[in-house]
């Protein structure tokens, strides 16, 4: 790949792809933390709490499910039209559908429609998500000098836990400076309503912005496909079959370490909501600041490689899991969160870099998207589900088997990955 080309600077093109991957995951995970803590009880009849927590998570994983989607539509105009286009309406169709859910009546207003328009509005974050990730990362390794590639594709990266920090700041914020029945009433829907802002921002820096070097020689090349989708399915299976397994362990780490854990760690081990975000918020910041470390290392060693030891790593973790997360002791869930998340940043600096490289140039939106994002279903859409199945049935040690499960598949399909030959 080469330079960034006049027009485009390293930091335009840097802040641009960390302040929009910033924006979309901000807007993911205040529904995350509302899928927990909110719309349980405002969206989903009144009768089982535990039932209710389950729909709400329900409807959570229906974004998973709409982000492959995402992918074949953003991306095939990411590859078709060009990576800036496809970026402004990425972030477009995910901030219109967070700002709705802020407008959304509940339950107690329109009966089941509340619940069936909330869903609508998740698979619109989850279409958004789906063309948002492949084209930040496309923005940032497209445009990384030689040597540098690991470097750059981990801004956008950092976009999943500064996105985090500013949706657990807000709710903690929120939880300080108002009551139970304020937050209820209408105090949930200012991180939705909010994020407006947020949406503006990202579009004035994007639409500054020039086309990448890489697609600007396909298109000089005249090497545009007419369908992405179908010239990733039919020429490049074996590199979106292993990208897909090669996130898995990635995103079944990250889910079960803040939804879950969140939900956990405030129904069953005594947390209230303010406690545990704060514990969250320690970790989130591990999750931070090994991101950089892990592309350094990547930019040394190969993306593919610093991968594979970061999940090794995370097997490990799987079989620590329930001695960890224990009722009764703070330092100890402290410690599990950290690990945890530090472990979760070194798997996530890498993984966009090394699914780029999997695609060449004229379906590499398309690919890596797509990868990314059926990733995402297998690993992160029905993990929390999941793993409250598991904790509740067998206990929380059966959760950290299925992290071990999940690490064991990642690390044959990271044995499996082969570079193209243009990336």
């Amino acid at each position: 790949m080469t330079p960034a080309k006049q027009g485009n600077s390293p930091a335009r093109v840097l802040f641009a792809s960390l302040i929009g991957t910033t924006i979309e995951f901000f807007d993911f995970y205040i529904y995350a933390t509302a899928a927990v803590l909110v719309f349980p009880k405002l969206f989903f009849p009144a009768g089982d709490p535990a039932t209710a927590t389950l729909q709400s998570l329900a409807t959570f994983a229906l974004a998973f499910f709409a982000r492959p989607i995402g992918s074949a539509v953003f991306g095939h105009f990411g590859d078709r039209v060009g990576r800036k286009a496809t970026l402004v309406a990425a972030l477009l169709t995910m901030g219109l559908s967070t700002v709705a859910i802020g407008l959304l009546p509940t339950y107690t207003s329109i009966g089941l429609v509340a619940p069936a328009l909330l869903a609508l509005c998740r698979f619109g974050q989850g279409l958004g998500l789906g063309g948002e990730w492949g084209g930040a990362v496309l923005l940032a390794t497209e445009n990384a000098p030689p040597g540098k590639r690991a470097w750059y594709g981990m801004f956008p990266q950092l976009g999943a836990p500064l996105g985090f920090f500013l949706a657990t700041g807000i709710f903690l914020l929120l939880t300080e400076v108002m009551n139970d029945a304020q937050f209820f009433a209408w105090g949930w829907r200012i991180p939705f309503v909010g994020s407006a802002v947020l949406v503006f921002i990202g579009l004035w820096i994007r639409l500054r912005l020039t086309e990448t070097p890489d697609f600007q020689r396909v298109l000089d090349r005249e090497e545009r496909v007419r369908l992405p989708m179908l010239t990733v399915l039919g020429r490049h299976p074996r590199a979106l079959l292993a990208g897909t397994f090669g996130a898995l362990a990635t995103f079944v780490l990250f889910y079960l370490m803040t939804v879950f854990a969140l939900s956990w760690g405030t129904s069953q081990l005594g947390y209230t909501r303010e406690q545990f975000l704060w514990l969250q918020m320690v970790g989130v910041v591990c999750f931070a600041l090994t991101i950089p470390l892990s592309a350094l290392y990547a930019d040394r060693v190969g993306a593919r490689r610093a991968m594979m030891l970061a999940t090794v790593a995370i097997l490990a973790f799987g079989l620590a899991f329930a001695p960890l997360f224990v009722a009764g002791s703070a330092w100890s869930t402290l410690l599990f969160l950290s690990l945890g998340l530090a472990l979760m940043g070194l798997t996530y600096g890498p993984v966009g870099t090394i699914l780029a490289e999997m695609f060449p140039a004229s379906v590499r939106y398309t690919g890596a998207s797509l990868a990314f994002n059926l990733a995402g279903i297998f690993g992160a859409s029905l993990a929390p589900y999941i793993a409250t199945w598991l904790a509740g049935r067998y206990g929380l040690a059966s959760v950290g088997l299925y992290l071990v499960a999940a690490s064991v598949l990642t690390l044959l399909a990271l044995w499996a990955v082969r570079p193209a030959r243009d990336a």
